[in-house]
């Protein structure tokens, strides 16, 4: 009889036990377990309606924006170059001079002839000296002409103009005012008559060829301000405006844009530069980039619920400035958006604002 109440002190102790473990085990309130977890400090901005800047990043090389060549005009040694590449030069300046004997001589020619000619002129003048004075100025005109064409006069004079072009062409000149560049032959060379003696660049004024999607076309229009980066300073902005746009789209969807700087301090023609094309915007409801977090590939953007929780929107996102991005849809305007410590923040998380 005692071993039999024995066991039933024994069950009933165990049940006791079991049904105190239950009751211990009950899951605390969500409501609890937030207020005992410790608040998110975060920073917060306003999602605004306003203008907003969208930038077109593009990159390309510096070129001048005039290139003219200069061209050796006739055949013959190069006798002397009087210029250096970098050397800046003025609309024509002589910059080389090829060998003049050979054109000096057929000018002293050309004058010999020409006076031989006049010589020749006062012979027949004097034998049609009456039809010279005739009182039909027809007859006198026709006989006057007939006269310098006899005597070689005609001829002579445009020998002589001829040869003193072909002297001319003995120096080479500066076609436009620029700078020297890729000079082509040295002192001494033979060189053909039309070859490229050397480039000349108006360094005074660059131009920045870029390439742009040509979804972004539509944004840009001429005269448009854009902020030019060289490679060789990417600190310092110049400025620059668009002043052609190529109507014809390339085989990878970009479309040609050219931008005019409006200063060429310390920059060559062939620099790399980075251009960013401003397209205002307006009325864009618009949030600080930070304030956009992306889950699952998706942008999520945490806006403050009763002033102290975490509340996780899905938006659609539209054009992106570096500092400020657009949304298309997710968020009410003059909401109050999480910009800081939203990488890991939960649903519902209880938040403190931190504002300076």
């Amino acid at each position: 009889m005692r071993v039999f109440n024995s066991i039933v002190l024994l069950i009933s102790g165990a049940m006791f036990a079991c049904s105190e473990a239950k009751e211990g085990s009950q899951e605390i309130p969500s409501e609890s377990f937030r207020n005992e977890v410790a608040a998110t400090e975060v920073r917060t901005a306003t999602a605004e309606r306003k203008s907003f800047d969208y930038l077109i990043n593009a990159t390309g090389k510096l070129e001048a924006l005039s290139e003219v060549k200069a061209l050796v005009e006739r055949e013959g040694y190069l006798e002397k170059v009087q210029i250096l590449e970098g050397q800046f030069v003025q609309k024509g300046q002589v910059i080389a001079t090829l060998d003049r004997r050979e054109a000096e001589f057929a000018l002293e020619k050309a004058r010999i002839n020409l006076s031989k000619a006049q010589s020749e002129l006062e012979v027949l003048k004097a034998q049609f000296q009456l039809a010279l004075e005739s009182k039909d100025p027809k007859v006198s005109q026709t006989v006057q002409d007939r006269i310098r064409v006899n005597s070689g006069l005609s001829l002579a004079e445009v020998e002589l103009k001829e040869a003193e072009l072909n002297l001319a062409r003995c120096e080479v000149r500066a076609p436009v005012s620029g700078r020297i560049a890729n000079i082509k032959f040295k002192e001494g060379s033979l060189v053909t008559k039309n070859a490229e003696f050397a480039e000349i660049l108006s360094t005074d004024q660059l131009l920045l060829r870029v390439k742009v999607l040509e979804s972004d076309i539509p944004l840009i229009s001429s005269s448009q301000k854009a902020e030019v980066y060289p490679i060789s300073d990417p600190q310092n902005a110049l400025e620059g405006r668009v002043t052609a746009i190529n109507p014809k789209v390339d085989e990878n969807g970009l479309v040609q844009v050219s931008l005019t700087l409006t200063t060429s301090k310390n920059l060559l023609p062939g620099m790399n530069a980075r251009a960013i094309i401003r397209a205002p915007q307006s009325n864009s409801l618009v949030v600080p980039k930070d304030a956009v977090v992306f889950r699952s590939g998706r942008a999520v953007v945490f806006t403050i619920e009763n002033g102290k929780e975490s509340k996780w929107n899905y938006v659609e996102v539209g054009k992106d400035n570096g500092r400020e991005i657009e949304v298309l849809d997710g968020i009410p305007e003059n909401s109050t958006v999480i910009t800081s410590n939203n990488l890991q923040l939960a649903h519902q998380a209880p938040v403190k604002i931190v504002n300076p």
